[in-house]
Parts: structure tokens; C-alpha cells; sequence
């Protein structure tokens, strides 16, 4: 396990360039013919949506 600290603004950061990654992963996907290459990009906006998840909690959550 890796453990990451991030100030507050470095994980609103982070968080944004997350999301724009999601975003270009789902024109990824729309576009891509091939399974294989599809089945991965869409592991990868998995794990990038559990990442975003657990920054979003632990910036809820105080110190």
C-alpha cells in the first residue's frame, strides 16, 4: 500500500485531473473496436473512480 499526503489544495487538484481522466476514458471506450483494449480502459476508470472515491472521503473526513 502506498500512502500519499496531500495538502488540501493538492487533492482538490488531483481530483480535477482525475476527472478530466474519466472524462477522456469514456470517449476511449465509445471510440475503441477492439475488447480487449476496451475491457482495460474501462479497469482503468474503475481504479481511477476508487481513487477518487477515497480522496473524496478522506477530505471529508477531519484530522
Amino acid at each position: 500500500m502506498v500512502t500519499l499526503n496531500l495538502s488540501e489544495e493538492e487533492a482538490k487538484v488531483l481530483l480535477k485531473v482525475l476527472e478530466y481522466n474519466v472524462s477522456e476514458l469514456r470517449m476511449e471506450i465509445a471510440d475503441t473496436d477492439r475488447g480487449f483494449f476496451r475491457d482495460d480502459l474501462k479497469h482503468q476508470r474503475e481504479v481511477i473512480n476508487h481513487i477518487q472515491s477515497v480522496l473524496t472521503n478522506a477530505s471529508a473526513t477531519p484530522a
